[in-house]
Parts: structure tokens; sequence; C-alpha cells
């Protein structure tokens, strides 16, 4: 982690990190903690069920526009949690922001 914001300083890339969201996994990985776009980005990738949705999609691209400085890592936060409500996973998130509704 560390490594990653020292190349964001380096490139001139914002910080990426934002307030967790636990996610309860079908795959038996338990509760999984996503605290920024990298850790977004990871789960996407590598933990999340099949199929996989415009939502799904939407959030890869938000999350990649948000490490490309283009969109703001709450945006992308915002369209992880979209993604994986309809997805059917368990959503917790620490805090609302503006444009979520649902559980805390």
């Amino acid at each position: 982690m560390r490594n990653q914001a020292c190349r964001r300083a380096f490139m001139g890339m914002g910080d990426t990190s934002f307030p967790r969201v636990l996610i309860m996994t079908e795959h038996g990985a338990g509760l999984v903690t996503v605290a920024s776009v990298d850790e977004a980005v990871d789960f996407l990738l590598q933990n999340w069920p099949s199929p996989k949705s415009s939502k799904f999609n939407a959030a890869r691209q938000a999350c990649l526009a948000a490490l490309e400085g283009k969109k703001t890592a709450g945006a992308a936060r915002s369209a992880f949690i979209r993604a994986a409500r309809e997805s059917g996973l368990y959503v917790r998130k620490r805090s609302p922001s503006a444009s979520d509704t649902g559980d805390q």
C-alpha cells in the first residue's frame, strides 16, 4: 500500500482511499474490507462473483478513471457499492456518501 501511495504522489495523483466498505463474499473468503480504489479494483478483478453486469463494468471503469485522476475516489466507491449490491453481495458501509442510501 505504501508503495502505491508513493507512486501516486510521484505521478501527481491524489489519494484514492475512501471510507471502508465491508463485503461478505459468497466464495468463502468471509468478510472483506475495501478502503481504497486500489482495493476495489483488486476485489473486482479477483473476487467478483459471476455473472458480471453493466454495474460491474461501470464500477471497474469508475475505479480506473479514479486511478487516472479523472474521477474521485468517492465516485468509484459509490459505483463499487452499487455493483456489489446488484450482485447480491452483502454490503456494509462505514459512513454514507451523499449519493448512497441504505444500511450503514
